[in-house]
């Protein structure tokens, strides 16, 4: 077997498997991550996000798929819905301060993985 000395990006996942490991974070999987960084990163450009747009986002899963993953984010308490003040019908997904602190925890987790 090669050894090889591991890339900050495989120390990072290293770092994010042991917080997951002992409860410091709630663990999600591919879909429902992906799901959370469209969130995360549209509210970051000062940007609304409606559910309508997370179901359409096919190349992650089916739309049946992605609302179960909204709805378990949901329930994990990562996002909250809120209606959209012109249009009641349309549900804005917004992220919770949860999914702020896990933000903030994954970008220290980098940081570290960078300088070791």
């Amino acid at each position: 077997m090669t050894t090889m000395n591991q890339s900050s990006y495989i120390r990072f996942l290293n770092c994010i498997d042991a917080l997951e490991e002992k409860g410091g974070v709630k663990k999600l999987d591919a879909i429902e991550t992906q799901l959370l960084d469209w969130v995360m990163m549209t509210d970051a450009q000062g940007c609304e996000i409606l559910v309508g747009d997370l179901l359409l986002l096919s190349h992650i899963g089916s739309q049946a798929t992605l609302h179960g993953r909204v709805q378990k984010l949901i329930k994990l308490g990562y996002v909250k819905q809120a209606l959209d003040s012109v249009d009641g019908r349309k549900k804005k997904i917004l992220p919770t301060k949860l999914a702020i602190k896990r933000y903030e925890m994954l970008s220290k987790l980098l940081e570290k993985a960078i300088t070791a």
